[in-house]
């Protein structure tokens, strides 16, 4: 009788409806949020305590950052299909045009900043554990030197190195990037590489330029903790590979790096192995961790590889 109580009190305030319809989706961040509803953060703080105590919303902090989600399935399932059924209208559609803006603003922002720094994009790799022992893991998780990958597609794919490292293993390898600047580094080194095989182009991770069931290797390589919403970028993934087809993704471990949202757009610190494991089953894959390789420099990130196999049948 409680917990049916704290769910109708919650849902009680207009703000606080408007908060469950919007993360239903998307994790969003606080301050988000505040900015769709136009409302401050320490009222936007109160509504999402109240929605938490429920059992609505779960909050996850990231560093200086929290996260806010969905509760549990048995709880808001029943709840927001109550909602559907009894709502005259679309009640979230002001909303996820203002959040549509919000997004926008926060992906233009990534763009300019990769743009600019693309000729110094390989200091990124400075983060973490050494980039020899992670891209021998890479290729271990894949199967190996001799492995065939078949038809490749490195998403984010930056300045080229994962094509670069694979495309020799690969029937066809693609690599897609949105900037402009990263492209044209690529082109130059795949070129340069000699891979008569390989090629890149424009492609936003969250709508790949690609079929249903075009891919059999996927690598997603740094790249998620530049995702606003990682599980939509990985269902994107997913749909695209073939029955067996493989996603493999790298990157950081949790960590408190604070500083890296704004040197290095950062949107993600990094990622538990229950969060990325949980997506890739969401989108249709068995998941499970390749390796995890701790910093072994002072001052330098972890790095996990987790693998997605589209089921055969």
């Amino acid at each position: 009788m409680e917990t049916l109580l704290a769910i109708f009190r919650a849902l009680g305030d207009p703000s606080r409806l408007r908060i469950l319809l919007l993360v239903r989706g998307l994790d969003l961040a606080v301050g988000e949020i505040a900015r769709v509803l136009q409302q401050s953060q320490p009222r936007v703080s109160r509504h999402l305590r109240i929605l938490a105590e429920s059992g609505l919303v779960e909050r996850v902090k990231e560093g200086a950052w929290v996260f806010v989600r969905l509760g549990p399935a048995a709880t808001t399932a029943p709840v927001l299909a109550a909602v559907d059924a009894l709502a005259s209208g679309d009640l979230a559609a002001a909303d996820r045009e203002r959040l549509a803006v919000v997004r926008a603003e926060r992906r233009a922002a990534v763009e300019a900043w990769f743009n600019e720094h693309a000729p110094a994009w390989e200091q990124e790799r400075s983060l973490h554990s050494r980039e020899a022992g992670v891209e021998a893991a890479i290729l271990a998780a894949l199967g190996g030197a001799d492995a065939r990958l078949g038809d490749l597609v490195d998403v984010g794919t930056g300045t080229g190195r994962m094509i670069e490292l694979l495309g020799g293993q690969a029937a066809t390898a693609l690599g897609l990037d949105r900037s402009p600047e990263m492209l044209r580094i690529a082109r130059n080194r795949l070129e340069a590489a000699g891979l008569a095989n390989a090629r890149v182009q424009a492609g936003d991770m969250y709508a790949l330029p690609l079929p249903a069931a075009a891919a059999d290797t996927i690598v997603l390589h740094q790249v998620l903790h530049f995702a606003d919403d990682p599980a939509a970028v990985l269902a994107e993934a997913a749909r695209v590979l073939r029955p067996g087809g493989r996603l493999l993704v790298v990157d950081l471990m949790p960590h408190d790096r604070e500083a890296l949202r704004d040197e290095r757009r950062h949107v993600r610190l990094g990622f538990a192995d229950e969060a990325v494991l949980g997506w890739l089953a969401a989108a249709g894959c068995t998941a499970q961790v390749a390796q995890r390789l701790p910093a072994d420099v002072a001052g330098q990130l972890g790095v996990t590889l987790w693998l997605g196999t589209r089921p055969s049948c």
